[in-house]
Order: structure tokens, then C-alpha cells, then sequence
């Protein structure tokens, strides 16, 4: 998964595909949006770049308007979220928005290129000392940011591990190259890592069943780590579709969640397409708390994107907008509860500074099971979300 989405030449995201003319740099736009192979929320509709805006402007009062106030946006894709939020924030032209610093942390060229292009107008004259690019958080001193860390559905690319149970205990899947074609076989996990987090797993009450297959991606609990020790004061806020621990490997998922998407369709075949189809799975956030509890990193709240929305007002942009029009659908595509209103999750987590009180977080969605924490020595506690009525 890291060679097919990753590989400096031939990898998915990294590739320097030749452009059409008139068509913008990189490719990406090719396989990124509408007419690609996917799309994400900021594909639809800047309304959760101006919901986040309006998260952020009230983070900065409770952290008692710093300057700067740096976002760090990690993986920031194309480019529009960032270009959507600024631009918001232009249109204010407040305090916050001439101490805004923002920072798209962004490894690929082709990607990179994207974002610039995109940035580029109408933005261009104002941006010229408030955003910045960095390949990785590592180029960040320690507690070297007071604002916020954003990821929007980057961790669900990360590449995983995929284990499955057989003869009573979990065996790593691992790809072989045999008679001209890639194959699959099991071996003992590859590395301590996933069996410590496999026990983790356990002390949480949560056991692999026999014959499933599921994803660990030990690579996002690394990089939550890695947030945590430049935060100083403020919020990471991490934006993906997945589910609890309980849910992600629950008997309802048998399979895994591993999946690819190549013109907007949906395949299990990780082996083909090498290199020109995406490859996803789906993200556990207990994990994700569990370890950042551990790094310093206080859980805010846990809500889907629907719930967000609504609790920073989105409800009365769509009593503006005229039924029927595309920017209403629009609107109303991101908050579908059939849809990536509740398929997409939002985990807060909260450093240096009291427990807020954020309206993003105002209503409680429902999940059915409960977000595990843990501090110590992986000591866990559930944290029941309730029902809305």
C-alpha cells in the first residue's frame, strides 16, 4: 500500500501525470473531485471549510487570541479546504485573520502542485506571508503550535496492516510476487508493534473472530503521536470516515474495510491497477484517543459530520439557499445521515488549555457503541455517547 500510493515515481499520489491542455498541474484534479476516481467533502461544497473557520475563530478566543494563530493542515489534497477556509477568513478581515498562519504539511509534488494552483487566485497577493509548506511534522519544533493540527480524510490512506485469524491467533497478511502476479499468503505478525497493538485490542474488550480479516494501521497512531509533540496549546481536530474500535472490528465487517476506488468505483483488488487506483480502510478512533491520551492529547468530543455542521449553523445556510439549486444539494449531500452526514467521524482532542466548550460539539450523534480512552499504562475507560432525541 505505501509502494502503490507512495512510491516517488509510480505511486498514486506522487506521480507527475503529463496534463491535458488547459487542465491543471499535477493531473490531480484528474483523479481527485467530480470526473475522478473520488471525492472528498470539500469536492461538494466550501460549507465545512467556513463551519471550521467559525470553529477556529472560537478556539482563538478561548485561547486568548494568540499571535500567531498557526493551523497546520496535514495532507491537505487539492488544496480547497485551505483555499476555502482563507478565503472565508479574508472576507472577515478581523483580528484573527491577520494573525492566521496557516501550514499544509504535503510530502507529494504532484499533490503540492494542486494546492498552489489552487491557492494561486484569488488569494495570491494576501498569502504571500501566511502560508507556508513543510514536507512533515518533523520540520516542527516541539509544542511549537498554539492553534490547531486539521487532517481531513487523510489517515484513512495511510497503509495498514492486515491481520486474520487462523488456528485460534491472528497471522499478518503479506504480498508475495509469484508467476507474474501478486499473491497473498500469512505469516507470523511482522513486527512487535502489531502484536502489542493487538493486545491493546484485547484490553479493551475487543477480540478478533475467526476467519475475519482486519486492517491496523499502526502508521496513524505514529503520526498521532507526532501531533501531540508539536501541539502546545489548542485542538487537533481529525476529520475520516470509520468507527470505534468495537464497530471497525465487529462481526459486521468480516472482510476488513480495505477498498480502492478507480472512477469512482469501488474494488477489493488491491493488485490491480497498481499505482492508479486509490486504496483506503477505514479508520479506528479509539486507537487514535487511546494514544493520544497517552501523548498529552485530552479527548474534546467525538461526533459525525452531520452533527458538526448543525452545531455551527449550517442549518440556516440552507434556509438561505433555494431548493433544487446545485448549492443546495450540495449542503445537503454533506449532512445526508445515509451519507457522509454520519459515514464521516470527527475526533477533538484538546492540548494546554481547559476543556472546551465548542460548538461543533453541541449534539450528540448516535453510534451505538463507545469511544475508548485510555491513559497509563493502556488502562481503559468508556466514554458512553449518547442517543440525540
Amino acid at each position: 500500500m505505501e509502494l502503490a500510493l507512495y512510491d516517488s515515481e509510480f505511486g498514486y499520489y506522487m506521480r507527475q501525470d503529463q496534463p491535458a491542455e488547459g487542465s491543471n498541474p499535477g493531473g490531480m484534479e484528474a483523479r481527485i473531485g467530480w470526473s475522478g476516481d473520488f471525492y472528498t467533502s470539500s469536492d461538494v461544497h466550501p460549507v465545512l471549510a467556513q463551519s471550521l473557520a467559525r470553529q477556529m475563530r472560537q478556539l482563538d478566543d478561548l485561547l486568548g487570541r494568540p499571535d500567531p494563530f498557526t493551523l497546520v493542515e496535514m495532507g491537505p489534497g487539492k488544496g480547497l479546504l485551505a483555499r476555502d477556509f482563507l478565503a472565508d477568513c479574508a472576507a472577515q478581515g478581523d483580528s484573527f485573520w491577520r494573525r492566521l498562519r496557516y501550514v499544509l504539511i504535503e510530502r507529494s509534488p504532484a499533490m503540492r502542485a494542486a494546492q498552489r494552483a489552487n491557492l494561486a487566485y484569488p488569494l495570491t497577493p494576501a498569502l504571500s506571508n501566511r502560508v507556508s509548506w513543510l514536507d512533515g511534522l518533523d520540520e516542527l519544533e516541539t509544542e511549537a503550535v498554539t492553534g490547531a493540527v486539521l487532517s481531513n480524510e487523510l489517515l484513512d490512506a495511510f497503509p495498514v496492516h492486515r491481520v486474520r485469524v487462523d488456528d485460534g491467533r491472528p497471522r499478518e497478511i503479506v504480498v508475495d510476487f509469484q508467476g507474474g502476479r501478486f499473491v497473498e499468503r500469512l505469516e507470523d505478525p511482522a513486527t512487535p508493534a502489531l502484536s502489542r497493538h493487538l493486545e491493546l485490542l484485547g484490553s479493551l474488550g475487543i477480540t478478533l473472530t475467526k476467519g475475519c480479516t482486519a486492517e491496523i494501521n499502526l502508521q496513524a497512531l505514529e503520526w498521532m503521536k507526532g501531533v501531540a509533540r508539536i501541539l502546545g496549546r489548542g485542538l487537533v481536530v481529525t476529520i475520516d470516515y470509520g468507527h470505534t474500535a468495537r464497530d471497525l472490528y465487529g462481526p459486521d465487517r468480516p472482510r476488513g474495510t480495505l477498498l480502492c476506488y478507480h472512477d469512482q468505483r469501488l474494488s477489493e483488488d488491491p493488485y490491480t491497477r497498481v499505482g492508479l487506483q486509490d486504496m483506503t480502510a477505514h479508520v479506528d478512533f479509539t486507537s487514535l484517543a487511546t494514544v493520544g491520551e497517552e501523548a498529552g492529547l485530552r479527548v474534546t468530543g467525538f461526533t459525525n459530520q452531520m452533527s458538526f455542521l448543525m452545531g455551527l449553523g449550517v442549518d440556516r445556510l440552507v434556509e438561505e439557499l433555494e431548493p433544487g439549486t446545485a448549492e443546495f444539494q450540495g449542503v445537503i449531500h454533506l449532512l445526508r445521515p445515509d451519507g457522509m452526514g454520519r459515514t464521516f467521524k470527527i475526533l477533538v482532542q484538546h492540548k494546554g488549555m481547559n476543556t472546551p466548550v465548542l460548538d461543533g460539539l453541541r449534539f450528540r450523534p448516535f453510534f451505538g457503541s463507545a469511544l475508548g480512552q485510555a491513559s497509563g499504562q493502556l488502562s481503559a475507560v468508556s466514554v458512553q455517547l449518547e442517543a440525540e432525541n
